[in-house]
């Protein structure tokens, strides 16, 4: 499609993120014009972080509820996920390791940045930043488990990399973007 020109664009909602209704027309391959309505939702931009110790070979996870997936079958709600939040003002980098300090307690000292993803192009506008760091006992300042004034309630976790691996199996991990980093380790060979 080329030639994509956005005739309409309401607001739906703008509640907590934003959701448009955006009617648009766009020329196809074969030189017709046609009209679409679609529906896309902007929470903004965010980053996330696998955490892992190549010495000890263990990974750092964070357990929270999560009230989309509770309402979509998960019993419980609550999710194994890497540590991530939405940018806000920061770069990735910045908001990565504000972040992680936040929900784990881990001031980092360098991350790396491996790739950054369309979580869900069909409908939502979200692009997602991924990075990997090493990290290590010392590097511990707080307990984490959220900023209080965003009502966070995250449990950190420390993991052998294996069982990590493990879980992703039997169905405890079914964050895409958690697979994705903890695959990510285990083809580059970042944990024994």
């Amino acid at each position: 499609m080329k030639n994509i020109n956005i005739l309409k664009n309401e607001i739906l909602s703008d509640n907590w993120y934003t959701l448009r209704k955006l009617t648009f027309e766009a020329t196809q391959n074969d030189g017709t014009t046609i009209t679409q309505v679609r529906e896309a939702y902007d929470r903004g931009n965010g980053a996330t972080i696998l955490l892992y110790n190549p010495v000890q070979g263990t990974v750092i996870l964070t357990k929270q509820f999560r009230i989309p997936t509770y309402i979509n079958g998960n019993e419980g709600g609550m999710m194994i996920e890497c540590c991530a939040g939405l940018l806000d003002d920061d770069n990735p980098e910045e908001c990565i390791r504000r972040e992680t300090e936040e929900e784990t307690g881990y001031k980092l000292s360098s991350v790396q940045k491996v790739f950054e993803v369309y979580m869900s192009p069909g409908s939502v506008t979200e692009i997602l930043y991924f990075f990997v760091a090493e990290y290590a006992s010392g590097m511990k300042v707080n307990d984490g488990g959220g900023a209080a004034d965003e009502h966070e309630n995250i449990e950190v976790m420390e993991l052998p990399f294996a069982d990590a691996l493990a879980i992703i199996k039997t169905g405890e991990i079914r964050d895409a973007k958690t697979i994705m980093l903890l695959q990510y380790a285990q083809i580059n060979n970042l944990l024994p």
